[in-house]
């Protein structure tokens, strides 16, 4: 076992790719090669939302079939999506988020209000801050003094200091406190298509043909309520072609492309029976690809657009837009069944750590400080796996050298008749497996534990070792009267008895998961360390 002074410790980030891309096996082996602190175990790569990382990987699909990346607004007019909509506009706003906003009232300053407020202050407000008072209201209606501000622009025309001025919000000024918003005809944008319109608006007639446009970003429904299928704000990811002549088929090639990108070999057509009046009839064509556990699943949709809608605009081009939504094709990629747990895990799905995390949370407690303590630790452990199983009364030298200007002899000894230097438990190992930490030894038996779970590569020798080469130190350091110095370990029943630190983190997850920690066995060992 490998221990290395906390002040000296060097851990390159190659290293730590390394160990870490080794993964289990690094967990297991590293007693042996000794190649890696054992602090790499606490730390870890980095984990992607299963949302963004799905996003990510279609905006690179997207990039890959020559399509550009826009952004489209998020604030689409209501007059934008009668446009747009026709007949349907009324069905699809009933469906948006309206925008609205707090109104900013005329407020006038009386001399009544005046004596209320000086009632707040230790001096009375003078006739040039009552002016600049009245001025600084008055520039926030007109809307040159942003709400933010406006705590700190009142205080600074009457001369006080902030938290004086919320003293007369509730009293003096009640026009603020009792404000209520106002409804815009401004909306959230439903659907990617609301933005998209928009924006061919402005490009068609700028850009070389074909125009290739995508875009992954936030829609937002105004869903009754959220359900294991619907959220009220989802990502869109979509793209528009474009294009003197664009067909059905164009549609079908792109989403191919796409959707083959993602491991999906089967894939189907059919038409959709909705029929939006944004597209041209008998072009909206719904795609289905045959997932290995579901079976064959919509993941997205695509259509011509209507030129009764383009023409709305003034785009004289056919259109061809595909929409699919992110949040759905992850749900496929990661086999969930409910899209809130997998959009908002911290609020709906069970709290669970993975074996690998498990293990992090695992760590020898105390450790060497020094050079030399890190030095007779490993001693410790060498000395120890090659007389494990000599007869006693036997002891053997470890150690001979300084520590803290004192030249010591540290011996690992047994001195009980009839019994070995070290006790049967001593190489046990502590392993994760299954969400149970468990400190078993490297037998036939316990074979397909260490292969399935994920081992520490703590012993509890190891930790024994750690936990005697730092008592020793205190015993050095503090220039003790007492010559010797013994630090033994009988039957361990639980991972502090060997000198093994449980994050609580890991501790509460165990128990509330019904699992176990099972860290105990005969150790009996001893270490004496003596002044030479």
């Amino acid at each position: 076992m490998k221990f290395e002074p906390k002040q000296i410790r060097e851990e390159t980030s190659t290293d730590f790719e390394a160990a870490w891309m080794a993964g289990t096996k690094y967990a297991g082996e590293r007693r042996q090669n000794d190649k890696y602190p054992r602090s790499l175990l606490r730390l870890r790569l980095g984990k992607p939302h299963p949302v963004f990382e799905t996003i990510q990987k279609l905006r690179e699909a997207y990039l890959r079939l020559g399509f550009e990346e826009a952004m489209n607004p998020v604030i689409i007019e209501e007059a934008e999506v009668k446009k747009q909509f026709g007949k349907e506009a009324l069905a699809v706003l009933d469906r948006c988020y309206y925008l609205a906003g707090l109104p900013r009232p005329d407020i006038g300053i009386s001399n009544e209000r005046v004596k209320q407020m000086n009632a707040y202050f230790t001096n009375d407000l003078s006739k040039d801050q009552v002016e600049a008072l009245q001025n600084t209201l008055h520039r926030y209606k007109k809307g040159e003094i942003d709400g933010d501000d406006l705590v700190y622009e009142i205080a600074d025309s009457m001369g006080v200091d902030d938290m004086e001025v919320t003293k007369v919000f509730d009293t003096v000024l009640p026009e603020l406190k009792s404000l209520a918003p106002v409804p815009s005809g401004s909306t959230l944008r439903s659907h990617m298509t609301s933005g998209w319109f928009l924006t061919l608006a402005e490009i068609w007639d700028k850009k070389i043909f074909p125009i290739k446009l995508f875009s992954v970003d936030r829609c937002f429904r105004r869903e009754q309520q959220e359900g294991e299928i619907r959220l009220r704000s989802y990502h869109s990811a979509s793209c528009i072609l474009c294009d003197e002549e664009v067909s059905i088929d164009d549609g079908k090639d792109i989403a191919t492309g796409l959707i083959s990108q993602f491991g999906f070999k089967k894939i189907r057509f059919r038409k959709d029976e909705k029929r939006s009046k944004y597209y041209m009839p008998d072009t909206q064509i719904e795609v289905f690809s045959d997932h290995p556990q579901i079976g064959w699943v919509e993941v997205a949709t695509f259509g011509i657009y209507s030129p009764t809608a383009l023409a709305q605009y003034d785009i004289p081009y056919p259109v061809m837009n595909l929409g699919l939504g992110v949040e759905r094709l992850a749900m496929i990629l990661h086999d969930a069944n409910d899209v809130r747990a997998l959009a908002f895990p911290q609020f709906y799905a069970p709290w669970a750590l993975t074996d690998v995390e498990i293990a992090g949370m695992i760590q020898i407690e105390q450790t060497p400080g020094t050079v030399e303590g890190a030095e007779l630790a490993k001693s410790i452990v060498r000395v120890s796996e090659e007389n494990g199983n000599a007869e006693s009364p036997c002891e053997f030298l470890a150690y001979r050298g300084p520590l803290f200007c004192q030249d010591i002899e540290v011996w690992v000894t047994e001195q009980e008749e009839n019994t070995l230097l070290c006790g049967p438990a001593s190489l046990n190992e502590i392993v994760v497996y299954e969400g149970s930490i468990l400190g078993i030894p490297r037998t036939k038996k316990w074979n397909k534990v260490f292969e399935a779970g994920v081992p520490t590569g703590i012993r509890f020798l190891d930790a024994f070792a750690a936990l005697s080469a730092h008592e020793i130190e205190t015993w050095a350091k503090e220039q003790s009267a007492e010559d010797e110095k013994s630090i033994r370990v009988k039957i361990v029943r639980s991972g502090a008895d060997i000198n093994i630190k449980i994050d609580d983190l890991a501790m509460r997850h165990i128990t509330s998961n019904k699992k176990k920690i099972d860290v105990r066995g005969p150790v009996f060992m001893c270490v004496r360390a003596k002044k030479g």
